[in-house]
């Protein structure tokens, strides 16, 4: 029986090898300008009350800086402005491989001063928990944007508004086939009508697959509805989305979305 367990466990952990390296092989990136990132997109569900004070502190104070000195970053954090859950907070974790992602956890936890400063946030007792539940998602960075975009605006932590769109398809074929539409023109168009991308993302472990996530940033909501509104009446635009093999109706079967805003400490 152990013998056979140990078998299986061998195996799973040879397919996961074989993924990470047939993701990030040299021949994988070959036709690539540079290697893609991975993306861990964490969505928080609190409470309201002092526990979302508790969780702004931790991040600010604890979680950030230990991210950042485990090599990850930048991180954005973000409330919800409008959407289906309030209050939640979105965070934004990039990665330069999967090993990263895979190890973030535990090299942020060996974190001494994380361990010291987020001490209130991780400690919290079953009776009086930190947060109600986190859920995760893991994305690979697209061709055509292959490492995220920090907006001009977060330097000097200006006003700024994001919105988080997600792509969801009947199946892997019209995924791939959205994928190569944003690839092969709709994110160049994106660029000239002022729609400005953070970040695109092929959701590769996460809720309602398959699917895949992007964010734009905004100064306002008025520069989101002007330019919006320029996209959708782009010549280019209307060419393209009505190609056979790139409309709606054959390869998208619901789009949702969502807008947040970043905290100040947010470093997106």
């Amino acid at each position: 029986m152990k013998r056979r367990e140990f078998l299986k466990s061998s195996v799973a952990a040879a397919s996961v090898g074989t993924l990470a390296s047939a993701l990030e092989s040299p021949a994988a990136e070959s036709a690539e300008s540079a290697p893609r990132e991975f993306y861990e997109l964490r969505l928080y569900h609190l409470r309201r009350g002092p526990k979302q004070k508790l969780f702004d502190d931790f991040f600010r104070d604890a979680a950030l800086p230990a991210m950042n000195r485990a090599g990850i970053g930048p991180v954005g954090v973000f409330s919800v402005m409008y959407g289906p859950d309030s209050p939640s907070m979105y965070v934004l974790l990039p990665h330069k491989s999967l090993e990263s992602f895979a190890t973030a956890n535990e090299r942020v936890r060996a974190d001494a001063e994380y361990q010291k400063a987020g001490a209130a946030f991780i400690n919290c007792p079953a009776t009086d928990p930190a947060y109600v539940r986190v859920e995760s998602s893991l994305l690979r960075a697209f061709a055509g944007i292959p490492k995220l975009e920090v907006p001009a605006a977060a330097a000097g932590n200006k006003a700024r508004i994001f919105e988080l769109r997600t792509y969801e398809n009947h199946s892997k074929q019209a995924n791939q086939k959205k994928i190569e539409m944003f690839n092969n023109g709709e994110i160049a168009i994106f660029r000239r009508t002022g729609l400005q991308p953070v970040f695109f993302g092929e959701t590769l472990i996460g809720a309602k697959l398959p699917n895949l996530t992007y964010m734009l940033a905004f100064e306002n909501m008025a520069a989101h509805d002007k330019n919006w509104g320029q996209f959708g009446g782009d010549p280019e635009w209307k060419t393209l989305s009505s190609t056979p093999g790139y409309t709606d109706p054959e390869i998208v079967t619901n789009i949702s979305n969502v807008f947040l805003r970043p905290t100040a400490y947010s470093q997106i």
